[in-house]
């Protein structure tokens, strides 16, 4: 089963493994940030700040409902790179199939609940009058199609989990392309607003998803699956959820933590909302490096925790580290010199741009424990480790309520404490990830050999 997109992650040199594995992710997580930040560029140049403010509003909650979905085929993705690394062929295609069944299910509740309970959500969030309505708009369309993210999310997570990170890229690149071009059509020629750059969203993520999956069946011989292997398998989904719920409850951690700072940015008027949404979509971006690591140490550990390399594991570890601090730094430097540049990039108001500049300039300094916390995340979901996920999600939630509760409350301080709460949370779950990571528990688990 020859295939030249893919890598056996159990033999070789762990940093030029990580590296070819991690760049073609890496070129796909920057396109999927850019259609992203062409919402919030266009609609904040175009349709006006507080569009922008609308579409920020909303962020958190789409991350929260996406959450469930991209913890099922995050589940589904490591044992099938379990299974990989252990040369079990049967199981491989069998947790495939069996995955349609997660998916569509967590697909279609998660999309029901967000439309249904979008403008209570919106409303106990004290989203401002003036911009309820086009958020409401933008979240109820965006929400509709998490079904399109979470097919896409899903075969994407398998062909990684099979050592393949470049097919994935092939069509969200296309459908990036797509996306920005929808979204000046819909909002620049036919000024439908923030509905035009929802719709935009959705019709490029479907388009991902249709395009990988056909792909995928024809071109990949794992996808080659039998009717023997659609059977009902009670064992497979339940490793399948073991993992997956965890990580979708530390997925759903994370965005009710965004979800309660949001709560404090929106008691700061539309201005201050629009320079956190700017300065989201650009650490977003800037987080990209960090994300495709951390799904390459991901699979590389899933593979060879299945093929019972534990040391192979933990220096594969060891050399993302060096790539989290060499690039944390020039990270540091770039936005210390041009965070105002970058800020113009999506709004032309000089007030939200001087906030955030000096609010880039301060997450800026917590970016190696940022990624630091991605790095750990790697190899402790790759592994099975199902407990930290939920554990690391919990200290989110914490430090988020906290620090924004108490930051912003100091005179000193003031409205800077939103960002501020960004960094410190950030410290204390890197911490907290190191910590587990130097524990060694996750050394001795194994979803295949439970």
């Amino acid at each position: 089963m020859a295939n030249n997109n893919v890598y056996d992650m159990t033999k070789g040199k762990e940093f030029p493994l990580l590296m070819k594995f991690a760049y073609p992710m890496l070129i796909g997580n920057v396109f999927q940030q850019l259609y992203n930040m062409a919402d919030s560029i266009i609609v904040g140049k175009f349709v006006g700040t507080d569009a922008l403010a609308a579409v920020g509003a909303s962020g958190s909650l789409h991350f929260f409902f996406f959450s469930l979905c991209m913890g099922m085929a995050t589940g589904v993705g490591i044992l099938i790179s379990q299974y990989f690394g252990a040369k079990q062929e049967k199981e491989i295609r069998k947790a495939i199939a069996n995955s349609i069944y997660l998916i569509l299910a967590a697909g279609l509740l998660m999309s029901s609940l967000s439309v249904l309970f979008s403008r209570n959500i919106l409303v106990a969030l004290n989203t401002p009058d003036n911009i309820l309505k086009d958020a409401l708009i933008y979240m109820r369309i965006v929400c509709g199609g998490i079904l399109a993210v979470a097919s896409y999310n899903a075969v994407s997570a398998i062909l990684r989990a099979l050592g393949d990170s470049r097919t994935p890229l092939m069509f969200l690149v296309f459908a990036s392309l797509v996306n920005i071009l929808l979204d000046l059509l819909f909002v620049c020629v036919l000024h439908w607003g923030v509905a035009g750059a929802g719709i935009a969203t959705v019709m490029s993520q479907a388009l991902a998803a249709i395009t990988c999956i056909i792909y995928a069946v024809y071109k990949n011989p794992y996808f080659k699956i039998s009717k023997r292997d659609m059977k009902f398998e009670k064992n497979i989904i339940l490793k399948s959820i073991k993992i997956g719920i965890p990580v979708a409850a530390q997925s759903a951690f994370i965005s009710i933590s965004c979800v309660v700072l949001q709560r404090v940015v929106n008691t700061f008027g539309d201005d201050v909302m629009a320079a956190y949404t700017a300065t989201l979509r650009i650490e977003q971006l800037i987080q990209q490096p960090f994300n495709s690591l951390c799904a390459a140490v991901s699979t590389f550990s899933g593979q060879n925790i299945g093929a019972k390399k534990v040391d192979r594991v933990c220096k594969g570890f060891h050399k993302s580290v060096i790539i989290v601090i060499v690039f944390s730094f020039a990270m540091l430097v770039v936005m210390q010199f041009t965070s105002s540049g970058i800020m113009r990039l999506f709004v032309d108001k000089e007030k939200v741009i001087d906030f955030g500049s000096t609010a880039l300039k301060i997450t800026s300094c917590f970016y190696f424990p940022l990624g630091m916390i991605y790095v750990a995340r790697g190899l402790l979901n790759g592994v099975g480790d199902a407990s930290y996920a939920m554990m690391v999600g919990l200290v989110e939630v914490f430090g988020r309520v906290v620090f924004s509760t108490v930051l912003v409350s100091i005179p000193v301080i003031g409205v800077w404490g939103i960002w501020y709460t960004s960094g410190l949370t950030w410290l204390i779950t890197g911490l907290f990830s190191f910590i587990r990571y130097k524990q060694g528990k996750w050394k001795e688990l194994s979803l295949i050999y439970s």
